[in-house]
């Protein structure tokens, strides 16, 4: 499968999840729900992998965490908030680069229709 063809389907899970929920929930219950409707639609799912940092030649455990990570190329950053930031934007790309993915979902579950708080961010590389 294809990076696109894998975040399509992201998206069809995350839209199932948020037809249920709604908006107005924890960032945590829209991680757990989308974790099972990523599993159930058959893909490679895991969640809450640490994200290592090096700087200067020297491997740093920082508590970085990544929300999901499909198929072991697919990067998912979750959030419930107002309105998605640049800051938001910026710790994707981060996370991406850091982790070496090229493309990233992120998505904000607090809007009332989702695909306005979806945003794929591509790592250059």
């Amino acid at each position: 499968m294809t990076d696109n063809e894998i975040s399509k389907k992201v998206i069809g899970c995350a839209i199932e999840v948020h037809k249920g929920l709604g908006p107005g929930l924890l960032e945590k219950a829209y991680q757990e729900c989308l974790f099972f409707k990523i599993k159930q639609a058959g893909m490679l799912v895991e969640k809450g992998k640490a994200l290592p940092l090096t700087f200067e030649d020297v491997k740093l455990d920082c508590g970085y965490r990544l929300d999901l990570l499909v198929e072991n190329t697919l990067l998912i950053e979750i959030k419930s908030v107002n309105a998605l930031e640049n800051i938001h934007l910026a710790q994707t790309l981060t996370y991406l680069k850091l982790g070496g993915f090229k493309l990233g979902l992120l998505i904000n579950f607090n809007e009332i229709l989702l695909k306005n708080g979806i945003r794929r961010v591509i790592n250059k590389l």
